[in-house]
């Protein structure tokens, strides 16, 4: 008998956190996808909630210029009044690849390194850190990337990137 009430209130507890833990799930805000909210050649806004939104947008900014031969580079970012946040790209032109050895060197690629999570304290830090992953997995031959967006037990939010063939 003792057995069975302690399997009981096993049973209970895990009970009482399995409801728990789905209450939170569905007071969880649920937001809307990230809205193209502007577009004049060579720019484009979006308006996103959450810092995977903004991965996504830079994702869908990068596809934008790739049009005009082009790569994202972000111009700004601005709260809203309805508590959403916005952020416009440009699109520039990459610099030449290739200089003859009588020119200065061009500054090294922007260092990736896809086996590590990346700490991050601004959305700009982000969107940096998704445009070197973007141009890490095109140089290695991949057309996507892909992220997983963590919160930190110290507060401190965290991305990692994934390369993917589409």
């Amino acid at each position: 008998m003792l057995s069975d009430s302690f399997g009981y209130r096993q049973l209970t507890i895990l009970s009482a956190l399995a409801l728990t833990g789905l209450a939170l799930v569905a007071c969880a805000p649920q937001y809307p996808p990230p809205e193209q909210i502007g577009s004049s050649s060579p720019r484009i806004s979006y308006k996103y909630h959450t810092d995977q939104d903004l991965v996504q947008t830079n994702q869908t900014a990068a596809n934008f210029c790739s049009q005009y031969q082009s790569v994202a580079r972000t111009m700004t970012f601005a709260n809203d009044p309805d508590g959403s946040k916005s952020v416009s790209y440009e699109c520039v032109r990459p610099a030449p690849q290739y200089m003859p050895q009588t020119v200065a060197q061009p500054a090294p690629a922007p260092y990736y390194n896809p086996n590590m999570a990346y700490s991050y304290r601004s959305e700009q830090e982000l969107a940096e850190a998704t445009r070197n992953a973007q141009v890490y997995c095109m140089n290695n031959g991949a057309q996507q990337v892909s992220s997983t967006i963590s919160t930190n037990m110290d507060g401190s939010r965290s991305a990692r990137f994934f390369c993917s063939p589409h």
